[in-house]
């Protein structure tokens, strides 16, 4: 069992930045790959980022690539979003998924999820 917690949301101005944290606890977090998502009310959640349990790969979502950054660091079991030049409509619930990577399916399974955190942006 992994369990995970986001931190760093709130409020900022458009332009701003932010750096959300997802912290891990539990068994072999660093063999998991890592997804930040978000979900804005009425809309489908998306995947925002995501990074390879060896954080050889990333994956930006066409929206965020450029202004966000995904990173991780295994020694103390934490994923960072690091958010920048935000726009209003990065305004969502953020939320941070561990998972595994299907070769099969070639899809991931996210296992364990966060609460989310939300952030908002303002005009």
């Amino acid at each position: 069992q992994v369990q995970l917690v986001e931190s760093g949301g709130g409020l900022v101005q458009a332009g701003g930045s932010l750096r959300l944290s997802c912290a891990a606890s539990g068994r072999a977090f660093s063999t998991y790959a890592v997804g930040w998502f978000r979900q804005i009310p009425g809309k489908t959640r998306e995947v925002v980022a995501r990074i390879s349990r060896s954080a050889s790969t990333t994956y930006y979502a066409a929206s965020v690539k450029g202004r966000f950054t995904i990173s991780r660091d295994d020694a103390s079991d934490t994923v960072y979003l690091q958010m920048n030049s935000l726009e209003p409509e990065d305004t969502a619930v953020y939320s941070c998924a561990a998972g595994t990577f299907s070769s099969m399916r070639r899809t991931y399974d996210w296992n364990f999820w966060g609460q989310g955190t939300q952030v908002t942006v303002s005009s």
